[in-house]
């Protein structure tokens, strides 16, 4: 379900650390470093694999290259001035090509030097009408795909640099994810769709529509070993589309109290990691046996004590007794209830429900220190971050913040079953 009664959001977490072992409950991301100097939004930030370096692009239109420097403190070694506020940032470390998506709907392509002090324009793409919302590039395919407020989704050669094809949403586009093994590609939007087009050579096909969140779509990530598209939304929630299995089943995760606009996926570890408006950090267990919310279910009448609600006129003259119930529904049965028979509130982590909500007398008492036991950990960030970037390389979180500013963490000690970091 999307959507959540009053008195479910903006509900706290059941708690600040999490569940799981000890070790993990002590575990926390450390502050590295915080890179200041932006003056505007920074739009995101990525790590450049093996280096003490970071890329940036802001609302104050430049793109950054920080470099630790012997003091232990990070400085620009190139700071290029755009002719517009630069808006989505994808990065090949392998290559060293740069993609930069600008306000203006050009995306701009630069090769960095092997000493990271210089950049060259290798190529500029005139994309979009509009605002760049995001980027994904598969040099593997020679693809570049990046979505925009003039509502399309762009597909280009980066050999050749010639648009292969696009797709028009019915709204503005906000997010892009690629599945380059299927050559699936899901592009949010901001009505809270997902469109999932499939690419194929140079053909473009519309496959179909998920729908599933009430607010605008702020960030995908993939899980490639079990197909999982994973999105975060202004409507404070994350959605696990189940795309491998092909029977439609998407499980919701409910943490956040503000809108959700950063995820980040570690395949080897199965963790999930969001933040947003709220300036927390979760750090979802994706190993944890989890189920679907079930349906709410639409009654007249109380389906615990049979009470009539407000407007069942027809059991109130029945009974000749006047009815004041709201109708409410319990979260983890789905079940109508009226106020009395709904009367606690529980997290219920297996449904994707980390802080307190309304749950019926009978759920309550069935559920167990054990069902209530969360599944994942809560950390606060203090500052509202609009893009994450995790590092493997080195082991580290890069978080973009509306604040103007960029930290960067340790987050060794929350990758359980921790496994050699791919290049």
């Amino acid at each position: 379900m999307a959507s959540a009664e009053a008195g479910a959001r903006g509900a706290t977490p059941s708690t600040s650390s999490g569940g799981g072992d000890g070790k993990r409950r002590r575990a926390k991301p450390i502050l590295l470093n915080r890179l200041e100097g932006c003056n505007g939004a920074v739009n995101g930030a990525v790590a450049i694999p093996h280096e003490d370096a970071v890329i940036s692009v802001s609302e104050d239109a430049t793109i950054r290259v920080w470099l630790k420097r012997d003091s232990g403190e990070y400085w620009p070694s190139i700071c290029h001035a755009c002719p517009c506020p630069a808006t989505a940032i994808d990065y090949d470390g392998t290559s060293k090509r740069l993609f930069v998506g600008l306000e203006s709907g050009t995306v701009m392509e630069f090769v960095l030097a092997d000493d990271l002090n210089r950049m060259s324009l290798k190529r500029s793409y005139s994309a979009h009408m509009s605002r760049v919302a995001d980027l994904s590039v598969a040099l593997d395919l020679n693809w570049l795909l990046s979505v925009g407020r003039d509502k399309y989704f762009q597909w280009h050669c980066t050999d050749s640099g010639r648009r292969l094809g696009g797709f028009k949403s019915d709204a503005w586009c906000t997010a892009v994810q690629l599945d380059p093994v299927t050559k699936y590609v899901f592009v949010a939007d901001y009505a809270g769709q997902i469109n999932v087009l499939k690419l194929d050579d140079q053909n473009l096909s519309h496959v179909t529509a998920l729908k599933g969140h009430s607010g605008s779509i702020r960030s995908l990530t993939w899980d490639p070993d079990n197909r999982l598209l994973f999105s975060g939304s202004f409507d404070e929630s994350i959605v696990v589309w189940d795309i491998g299995g092909q029977q439609g089943t998407a499980l919701e995760l409910h943490g956040h109290a503000g809108k959700v606009r950063g995820l980040s996926y570690i395949a080897h570890t199965r963790t999930l990691f969001s933040s947003g408006d709220d300036a927390m950090l979760i750090v979802w267990d994706m190993t944890a046996d989890r189920k679907e919310t079930p349906e709410w279910v639409e009654s007249n009448t109380c389906d615990r004590c049979g009470a009539a609600f407000f407007w069942n006129l027809k059991e109130m003259w029945a009974t000749k007794q006047l009815a004041v119930n709201r109708q409410h529904h319990c979260r983890r049965c789905g079940k109508a209830v009226c106020d009395d028979c709904s009367v606690n509130t529980l997290p219920i982590p297996q449904l994707g429900f980390e802080m307190l909500v309304r749950v019926c007398n009978d759920c309550y008492r069935e559920m167990s220190d054990e069902d209530k036991a969360s599944k994942a950990q809560f950390f606060e960030m203090k500052h509202r971050v609009s893009n994450l970037h995790i590092d493997l390389s080195k082991r580290r979180l890069i978080t973009s913040g509306l604040d103007n500013t960029i930290k960067i963490w340790d987050i060794k000690s929350l990758l359980i079953a921790d496994q050699p970091a791919s290049t």
